[in-house]
């Protein structure tokens, strides 16, 4: 589907209104969804660009906008539990925990789909679906005053660093889209958590906003997919198969101390390349590179998922021809972290 460049209607809207769903640009966003059209929208985790999951066409629009491959199923957002009976065969008992301690909030959860009670494209004709509650009061009021089930993905470019921001959506989506909703910047920064309770034991198919260990403490054991960490296995989720997440310049994971990423910086301008660094407060001031980033707190890992998408934005404004990041521990919302770096790096890791 061709992509026509139109008005892109943009709203401001004040998440902390009284009475949110009757806001006049609620309603207006809401209206343009009845009416097959797609909106860009705030979450708790990144702008979701959305559209009626029971329409065709709507779901075309999300993947000509965003240039999106159609194998990769699109996670669907509702405003209240009642509305998946119209489109899930059934709920199984470790979904109905994780939905009351973690919803709203930025959990998405596999369940068995009904056949054809959504548009295929936004199942990708898998016989599961993908559902969340977001936090956020915005898309919240939006969804509910639809009244619609909403397909949502990134607001985002395909292939480019999530939006948490309507500026970066504007960026990605200006002329491509109907409207976007500005809600301010997003609180987690990372999209959520995805969890398959399809099979007798759930099991992670995206670390995001929610742990491992906090689902653990709600229903037990829980297994992490093992496409998320060895390439050579088969992904469950096709989307997962995708380069997602990259800055304009290559970008480098450095698996060793601040001195050895200094020696590729040092290496890197006697080639004479314009050299970025991905880092952290603690560690900023160590280096000498053309643009440093620091995102964050080493010691408050939250603070650094937050400002990710941010900083791999930046580095194309800084127009580097390189970029060298750290790592960070495979722990806790780290694993959220580097699950988004090691997509973004295309899986380069660089040791001395």
């Amino acid at each position: 589907m061709k992509v026509k460049n139109m008005d892109t209607t943009y709203w401001s809207v004040d998440k902390n209104v009284d009475n949110m769903e009757n806001y006049p640009q609620i309603a207006q966003a809401a209206d343009l969804l009845t009416k097959n059209e797609v909106v860009a929208f705030p979450t708790e985790t990144v702008y979701g660009l959305g559209g009626n999951a029971k329409s065709d066409d709507a779901i075309r629009k999300i993947f000509a906008a965003k240039g999106r491959p159609s194998d990769n199923p699109l996670i669907i957002h509702i405003a209240a539990k009642s509305q998946l009976h119209e489109f899930v065969v059934q709920v199984p008992a470790t979904a109905e925990k994780l939905m009351d301690h973690f919803w709203p909030g930025p959990l998405t959860i596999i369940f068995p789909y009904q056949k054809g009670s959504l548009s295929d494209g936004a199942t990708a004709g898998l016989d599961t679906v993908g559902v969340r509650m977001p936090a956020h009061p915005v898309a919240l009021a939006i969804i509910k005053k639809s009244g619609l089930p909403i397909a949502a993905p990134s607001a985002n470019q395909s292939g480019r660093p999530s939006p948490t921001s309507a500026l970066h959506v504007k960026e990605d989506l200006a002329g491509k889209i109907a409207a976007i909703v500005d809600g301010g910047t997003t609180g987690v920064g990372v999209e959520s958590t995805v969890i398959d309770c399809t099979s007798e034991v759930p099991v992670i198919l995206r670390p995001g906003g929610v742990t491992k260990e906090q689902l653990e403490e709600v229903i037990g054991e829980v297994r992490v997919d093992p496409a998320l960490t060895d390439t050579s296995e088969k992904p469950k989720s096709p989307g997962m198969k995708y380069r997602h997440y990259a800055p304009d310049a290559p970008l480098y994971l450095v698996d060793g101390s601040r001195e050895e990423l200094q020696e590729f910086i040092n290496e890197g301008k006697k080639a004479g390349l314009k050299i970025g660094v991905l880092t952290t407060k603690e560690n900023a001031a160590f280096y000498d590179a053309d643009y440093i980033f620091a995102c964050g707190e080493r010691a408050q890992l939250e603070t650094v998922a937050s400002s990710i998408y941010e900083a791999l934005r930046s580095f194309n404004k800084a127009d580097v021809d390189v970029i060298y990041s750290e790592m960070f521990p495979n722990e806790g919302v780290g694993n959220a972290i580097m699950n988004r770096l090691m997509k973004a790096a295309g899986q380069r890791v660089l040791k001395k």
